[in-house]
């Protein structure tokens, strides 16, 4: 958890710390597991000169553990996006197919929750939807741990169930299809630091009517936001101070309006990976008869244990979608 303290800093000294911080999520790990590393090369030494069962056996454990060590720093590594390190915002929705559908989709929510709780996240439910009969018509979640954004993104996508209906008198098989969208969770207020380095500041003598002093001095003051080419001016008042602070305010505004015309933009394009969900779109197939088998059409990932994957054991699955395309 942030140190509460770490907001009583000045903004660009948190963005400091910050870095720091995931700098040290980093290093920190990686000199643990050098350190087992050479342990364990001095242990090997020890026991080709003095074999130990108890020792050898001991080695054998800590190896293990030096593998899995491993195996997750290499997925760490994969998180290199931009956003990877946010927490997320999970959205569900059934495909066409009525209850089954909508029942799938709560299976999913269930499942997501269950993975994060296996990670120790924390699930805050946004918005539920439930249907009438069974399941929901839409879920959002929001998975609040570090880089809960970087390993969901593996997620997004149409996913496809094959099982036999708890629904249906005839106990006949039903596919069903359900979306998901993974969204990085980012700050809600958009803080506008303005660099005084950026700005071209210009005065100039004031136009038209305004009194005895208004064509006479230079009042007039004109900002230009270099890094933006966001211009604004102002020449209402007879202070270059007064005009200079008023100009200043219209260019926060500008720049907040920037801003979120930059998030927008950024939110219309990760819309725009949407999918119809449907067949042919699914990156992954759960299978619950007449076999089972959870199946993943971009890795070729294949794992028999589906109770397993619903109740949570997503891991394999987004491990070998990073080590595919985290890097990219």
């Amino acid at each position: 958890m942030t140190d509460p303290g770490f907001w009583n800093v000045p903004e660009k000294a948190r963005g400091v710390i910050s870095e720091s911080n995931q700098l040290k999520r980093w290093v920190e790990p990686w000199e643990g597991l050098s350190r087992q590393a050479t342990e364990l090369r001095e242990l090997a030494e020890l026991l080709d000169e003095t074999p130990d069962e108890e020792l050898a056996a001991e080695w054998v454990r800590e190896m293990d553990a030096l593998e899995s060590g491993l195996d997750a720093l290499e997925v760490q590594t994969m998180l290199q996006g931009e956003d990877d390190h946010r927490e997320a915002i999970v959205t569900i929705h059934p495909g066409a197919g009525g209850l089954e559908s909508q029942d799938w989709a709560s299976m999913l929510t269930r499942m997501y929750t269950r993975w994060a709780e296996r990670h120790g996240f924390t699930v805050n439910i946004l918005d539920m939807q439930e249907a009438e009969e069974a399941g929901i018509k839409s879920a959002t979640l929001e998975i609040k741990g570090e880089s809960a954004y970087g390993y969901l993104k593996a997620e997004g996508g149409v996913h496809r169930l094959v099982r036999i209906s708890p629904f249906d008198a005839q106990s006949r098989r039903h596919t069903s299809f359900a979306s998901v969208f993974i969204y990085p969770l980012v700050e809600d207020d958009i803080e506008i630091d303005i660099d005084e380095g950026d700005l071209r500041i210009d005065t100039y003598r004031a136009s038209g009517a305004g009194g005895q002093h208004v064509n006479k001095t230079d009042s007039a003051v004109r900002i230009t936001h270099e890094p933006t080419g966001i211009v604004v001016a102002c020449q209402q008042e007879r202070s270059q101070h007064k005009n200079k602070a008023t100009a200043m305010k219209m260019l926060r505004a500008a720049l907040y309006r920037h801003e979120l015309e930059l998030r927008e933009q950024e939110r219309a394009a990760l819309e725009a990976t949407k999918t119809d969900i449907g067949w042919g779109n699914q990156i992954r197939s759960y299978v619950f008869q007449p076999y089972t088998m959870v199946n993943d059409h971009r890795t070729e990932l294949k794992v028999g244990d589906v109770h397993g994957v619903m109740d949570g054991d997503l891991d394999p699955f987004i491990e070998a979608f990073l080590k595919k395309f985290g890097a990219a």
